[in-house]
């Protein structure tokens, strides 16, 4: 499957069933990208959640844009 699909099933996954906003997703993306399909490593991801914190918008979507090449 293509890199696209794969990242937007699994935001899918997580933003359906995930009450709160962006916050409340942040563990479940932590679970999702560092543990089960190890796109990144941990101090990668809690430097992505400082900055998806330090800017404005939605922190999801700005997890996608932060991780893309």
């Amino acid at each position: 499957m293509r890199k696209e699909w794969t990242l937007f099933f699994t935001f899918l996954k997580i933003g359906a069933f995930t009450f709160g906003g962006g916050y409340a997703m942040i563990a479940l993306l932590e679970n999702e990208f560092v543990e089960r399909k190890k796109w990144i490593k941990k101090d990668d991801f809690l430097n992505m959640v400082a900055i998806a914190e330090s800017t404005p918008g939605p922190v999801a979507i700005k997890f996608v844009f932060l991780r893309l090449p």
